[in-house]
């Protein structure tokens, strides 16, 4: 029995509208230390978006080596996966391997090739007894670049997307080099990337395939694979069948996911088959909608927060987030500065306010007629992608929109 706890998009170096989420951090990663000591956890695998930031700051270095070193001493046994996503930089990233090695710690970044090859056995990570019995691997594989993916001009003929071939054969190529060390011990397979099917999250990630392509089967994985233990998507579900999973992030990184049920997956190889458990991690900060449902008017929302009954002295750090919900009938201009005057005489953080959609408008005509949608609302690679074809005439290609993506994730 071997057990793995799969985590993902933990993005340490976060703000939301400017208030940082550090508190926040601390106090799930303390859930963490001890989920990992008293589930007795033989391997962490997290899934890429270590960071919110490819440049993050050494505040949010330190929280993460801070973290890894108690989780570390939490399961001294434990050997610890962490693959690179889109928001991180693979190669700063990968920097102290050889020091976090001595913790059972690998870090994987992106693929390199030799002569053509991938150097594969950077990317098989072993799970073994304390006596150095194997028995079974992590293939960790992170977001796919366009560097990692070098063929896509000759798969551009071929039937269907060149993107998402790309991104099989990638899998393919690693999974057949690796064969042989695998000896057929239970495999769990890495992925940072958007696979159809999966709810996403308005405002925190979208489309972020190289070629602008949208996301890819669950079958691009190797069907060998007894799980797949997926990062990019902060909602934690399944997609195509129940061992293809994303585990979520650990806190409400947009208002969007204010719903949702934050936490990690627990997963359980009993020889090549796996069972799979969501554990909840408590949210730290309160994360409020108002209303709880509908709309109201501007002039309601003294009473919504009042009703809160909240500490007047509650620290900034503990102040619960609020996305305000407004009609859209009488609202008058400079609503936005109106909300925050008001808030401010409450002890909240009111990190998004919403305004009821022009019933039965089409995405498009809202944007030209409703002069309230602001350019933040909008999809970034829609905008990106109709501002380089009218100053270049053409649309833009797969280098472009790789550039472009990981400018947004920088930004």
């Amino acid at each position: 029995m071997v057990r793995i706890l799969h985590t993902a998009d933990w993005h340490i170096g976060q703000t939301l509208r400017g208030f940082s989420r550090e508190h926040e951090h601390r106090n799930v990663f303390e859930q963490l230390e001890k989920i990992v000591a008293e589930r007795e956890i033989d391997a962490l695998v997290v899934a890429g978006d270590v960071f919110d930031s490819q440049n993050p700051s050494g505040e949010a270095q330190r929280l993460l080596y801070e973290t890894l070193v108690r989780l570390s001493r939490a399961s001294p046994r434990m050997t610890t996966v962490i693959a690179a996503g889109n928001h991180d930089a693979a190669g700063r990233l990968e920097a102290p391997r050889p020091l976090l090695e001595a913790f059972n710690i690998r870090v994987v970044g992106n693929i390199r090739r030799s002569e053509g090859r991938i150097d594969s056995a950077r990317h098989l990570v072993p799970l073994a007894r304390a006596n150095g019995e194997i028995t079974a691997h992590v293939l960790a594989v992170s977001y796919p670049t366009a560097a990692c993916l070098p063929n896509l001009a000759r798969l551009d003929g071929e039937h269907g997307s060149p993107v998402i071939s790309g991104v099989r054969n990638l899998y393919a190529e690693l999974f057949d080099s690796l064969r042989e060390p695998m000896n057929g011990l239970p495999l769990v397979v890495t992925g940072h990337l958007h696979v159809a099917g999966g709810i996403e999250s308005e405002g925190a990630e979208r489309r972020i395939l190289v070629g602008g392509e949208h996301a890819v089967p669950h079958d691009v994985f190797p069907a060998e694979a007894s799980y797949v233990a997926l990062g990019h998507l902060h909602r934690a579900q399944a997609i195509g069948r129940d061992t293809v999973r994303y585990s979520g992030s650990l806190i409400p990184l947009s208002a969007t996911e204010q719903p949702y049920m934050h936490g990690v997956t627990l997963v359980t190889l009993d020889g090549r088959i796996a069972r799979s458990e969501h554990v909840p991690i408590e949210r730290p900060v309160a994360f409020i909608r108002l209303p709880g449902a509908g709309d109201m008017r501007l002039g309601e929302l003294s009473d919504h927060l009042r009703a809160l009954d909240l500490p007047s002295d509650l620290p900034l750090h503990e102040r619960p987030f609020v996305q305000v919900r407004l009609a859209r009938e009488g609202l008058p201009p400079g609503f936005r500065e109106e909300v925050d005057r008001i808030a401010g005489g409450f002890p909240v953080r009111v990190v998004d306010i919403r305004v009821a959609a022009v019933p039965g408008a089409l995405d498009g005509v809202a944007v030209a007629a409703d002069p309230m949608v602001r350019l933040a609302e909008r999809d970034p690679e829609d905008l990106f992608k109709a501002a380089f074809e009218r100053t270049f005439g053409v649309e833009p290609d797969a280098t472009h929109l790789d550039v472009f993506h990981r400018a947004q994730a920088e930004a």
